[in-house]
């Protein structure tokens, strides 16, 4: 397997700290088991945030390479453990709530794994068009995937953002692997959401086809930014330059097997989304939520009132 890389990581025009990061597996230990890459997008504030995801980077690389013995499917789901338990360690360390988003990519002979926690993303560029890969672990597609809105409904909900998997928010986390074969020229895009936000799949393609690794990188945080760049942006574009078998013709994206699994080395129960959620939500909820109670108690208050001054609005 032969491939190539361009990344870039910025601050956005909103935020005064990058909690972004990414990192690459490369040297000797690439070449033997496999190229990985990955991108983490950090919560719980600047400096937890920031810790949180080099944290989570530092660990799935190195966890990732530690792995021989492994397949590389289970060493990458592996990695993840690794990274969710030293920063759950370190947030109960320091008594600090901090968690990061995960999406690396694990290329090798003819394959590609992702797996991913949170809603960072892979996608797949192939022939000019694009597959996302990952699964957002957010609140909204857990609503779309059981019925309750649709994907239109999706960008017009206050609570978009809000994520219910995280690395370093529970003791044991749930990763979702995927893995499909790869042929020459294929792109992969890792990204977190300030990029994703900004920037839909039709100009994805568009970018990332018409430009050079390095190109389509600047491309796309640039037009990230001039929309407005409300979030830190982290782009990856891994390309695969060959592989190590022969591919006898194209498959088109719509006709690509994708093998999906769950990965729970730990799991004692099945409440992490939920108690994720929770914790990622709080501070959002309170807020909201009080301006509900408080617009709720004034209506209640008024009609009150005005029945005691004698005045009844559903009086016939």
């Amino acid at each position: 397997m032969k491939c190539s890389h361009s990344a870039r990581t910025d601050v956005g025009r909103h935020r005064e700290h990058n909690e972004d990061d990414y990192g690459v597996g490369e040297g000797d230990q690439a070449a033997e088991l496999g190229h990985v890459f990955v991108v983490c997008d950090g919560m719980g504030g600047h400096e937890a945030g920031e810790i949180a995801s080099h944290m989570a980077v530092e660990h799935i690389i190195t966890a990732f390479y530690g792995l021989r013995d492994d397949e590389r499917a289970v060493a990458l789901s592996l990695a993840f453990e690794s990274a969710n338990a030293a920063i759950f360690n370190e947030g109960t360390r320091t008594s600090t709530s901090m968690g990061t988003t995960g999406v690396a990519a694990a290329l090798r002979n003819d394959t590609c794994i992702i797996a991913n926690v949170g809603d960072s993303r892979a996608y797949l560029i192939r022939d000019n068009d694009i597959r996302q890969i990952s699964r957002d672990h957010s609140l909204v597609n857990e609503q779309i995937a059981a019925g309750m809105i649709t994907v239109a409904d999706a960008d017009k909900m206050y609570y978009r953002h809000v994520i219910t998997r995280a690395l370093g928010h529970q003791p044991d986390v749930v990763v979702d692997l995927f893995s499909f074969p790869v042929q020459p020229n294929d792109r992969i895009l890792l990204a977190t959401d300030g990029l994703i936000n900004h920037v839909n799949d039709a100009e994805l393609v568009s970018i990332i086809g018409q430009s050079s690794g390095s190109d389509a990188v600047e491309r796309l945080i640039d037009t990230a930014n001039e929309r407005g760049g409300s979030d830190n942006i982290t782009a990856l574009i891994v390309s695969v330059d060959a592989v190590d078998t022969a591919v006898t013709s194209a498959v088109p994206l719509a006709r690509l097997a994708i093998t999906a699994t769950e990965f729970a080395a730990e799991q004692t129960s099945g409440t992490y989304s939920t108690a994720s959620m929770r914790l990622l939500l709080a501070p959002q909820l309170s807020w909201q939520g009080a301006g509900l109670s408080v617009a709720l108690l004034a209506f209640l208050g008024s009609i009150i009132l005005l029945g005691m001054l004698g005045w009844w609005p559903f009086h016939n």
